[in-house]
This record gives C-alpha cells, structure tokens and sequence, in this order.
C-alpha cells in the first residue's frame, strides 16, 4: 500500500450527493479480483457514452482533470453496497483523497484499508473550496495526514478526523496484515517468554468435563 504523509495537489469537483458505490465503479466491473486497471471504469455510467466514447463534459475528461489527485464530492459519498471495487477504482485514477462532508462508514472503512484518504470536513468548509476552486480551477490543497490537517488555496488550514490505527497504516504504507508481519519480533519474543501451559489447560480441561 502508498504511504500517505502530505501532499499538494490539484482537485476535481463533483459535488453531488448521495454517489453510491455502483456510481463510482457499475456491477459489470465487479468479476475482477484484482484492482489493476480499474480506473478505467470510474464513473463509466457518467464518463462515457453510449458507443464508448469519452464524454467531454464530465469533468474527469477535461483536460484540467488530468494529474488532480483530490476529489471534492458531495455530501454521503460511497453509500449504497459494501463492495470493495470502489476504493479500488478512485486510487486507480490517481486519486489519494477524497472530500466530502460525510462518507458512508463501510465505503470509509474500505479507502482506509486500501490506501484512499477520505477527508470530512464541515458544510461550511466544503461550500468554501468549492467557492474558491470555481474562481481558481487550478489551485491546489494541501492534505498532511501527519497533522490531520487540509489546507486550502487561500491558506486557510482545518483539521480532520481520521482513525488512529488506521492514521498510522496509512503514514507506514502497510495494510492490516502488513502491520501484523511487521510486529512479528514481538510476537516471537513474547511467545518465548511464554511458553506453553499444556499440562495445566489439560487438568483445567478435565476439571471442567
């Protein structure tokens, strides 16, 4: 998995509410195990048309999305089913984080797991970005995970919550499992200073029956 420190980058705005997990990646891309690729299908019901053609005015196909690495989204992003494609997909774009002023918690627990920031902020501070990207579509925001912290293009700074365990995956680049093999020292040197009780969990067992 990516680390995730602090970066500055531009950002797509899609401020709509309610944009489920079909929306973000439709069922038919769901037969893939593996998340190579799957940008591809991102927003497809919205970016595409009919014959396979890139739509031109869905925001991702214009050329001021190309290297944006935030999306600013509306209120209730990734609600709908638990299906994991979704925080595949976006990072598969070339998103990182994405904003918005309440995430559904599955869909938030998922980007977290698989490297995806999701950044809460208040309605205020989301109606302010996307006042301030509508004057000045190419200015950028800074996002440091370190200090949970979203700085806007015009300096202001807001913190965000963000799970601890999941802060300190994130900061390492490592998964759930990668923070297990990585205590594995530990375990071992606890497990040698430990040594198997199996005589008395025996006569414990036999008291019980």
């Amino acid at each position: 998995m990516n680390r995730i420190t602090s970066f500055t980058a531009r950002v797509v705005v899609l401020p709509i509410a309610n944009i489920d997990t079909d929306q973000i990646i439709p069922a038919r891309f769901l037969k893939v195990t593996d998340r190579a690729g799957l940008g591809a299908g991102l927003f497809a019901d919205w970016r595409y048309a009919p014959d396979g053609a890139p739509d031109p005015e869905f925001v991702l196909n214009q050329p001021a999305a190309r290297g944006a690495e935030v999306l600013l989204a509306g209120d209730n992003f990734g609600c709908g089913s638990s299906r994991e494609h979704a925080p595949w997909a976006l990072p598969g774009w070339g998103f990182r984080a994405v904003i918005s002023t309440f995430f559904a918690d599955i869909f938030r627990n998922n980007s977290l797991h698989n490297g995806l920031l999701p950044v809460t902020v208040t309605a205020g501070v989301h109606q302010s970005l996307q006042q301030q990207l509508q004057r000045q579509p190419e200015a950028a925001v800074t996002v440091d995970l370190a200090s949970q912290t979203l700085t806007l293009p015009d300096g202001t700074s807001v913190t965000f919550p963000i799970d601890p365990f999941a802060r300190h995956c994130l900061l390492h680049g490592v998964d759930q499992l990668g923070f297990l093999l990585g205590a594995e020292p530990a375990i071992r040197d606890y497990e040698a200073a430990h040594p198997p009780r199996i005589g008395t969990f025996a006569v414990r067992s036999g008291a019980a029956s």
